[in-house]
């Protein structure tokens, strides 16, 4: 077999594996808030700035607004957020954190250090996760 071709030799399969397995230890947590992983990612979008386009919150995500629209329909009839046409330009839609969206965040202030926790406690140091960060973001720029 081509050396190359073994899976153990994919960089995109460590990337998979190691997002499968985040979003598997992000599960419980996320439950406790009603929310699934992408979910958390749109309300992580709006707590950093509320009342956004659904096309930023697509961009920000990477994602389509074909994917983000069913998303973001759930997370309305759950009254986590709301939706309305732009008064300026009516083509656009807005979504804004509902009163429960925004009581949401301080449930959510601790996820990230139980993350840190779970993942990389006493196997990776704040050193390293530190270099980590500009060398995803290099490669993220890469592929966009």
């Amino acid at each position: 077999m081509y050396n190359q071709l073994r899976l153990d030799k994919q960089l995109c399969f460590r990337f998979y594996t190691v997002s499968r397995l985040m979003t598997q230890t992000y599960h419980p947590m996320l439950e406790e808030l009603g929310i699934t992983y992408p979910q958390y990612l749109v309300l992580m979008v709006l707590w950093e700035k509320d009342a956004q386009p659904v096309n930023d919150i697509a961009k920000r995500l990477f994602l389509n607004t074909n994917t983000v629209t069913p998303l973001l329909k759930r997370m309305e009839e759950e009254g986590i957020i709301s939706r309305r046409k732009d008064k300026a330009d009516e083509r656009k839609v807005i979504v804004s954190l509902t009163a429960k969206g925004r009581e949401m965040e301080e449930t959510a202030k601790g996820i990230p250090a139980r993350m840190q926790k779970a993942c990389i406690d006493g196997t990776v140091s704040e050193e390293e996760m530190e270099q980590l960060y500009p060398i995803l973001d290099t490669l993220i720029n890469k592929l966009k």
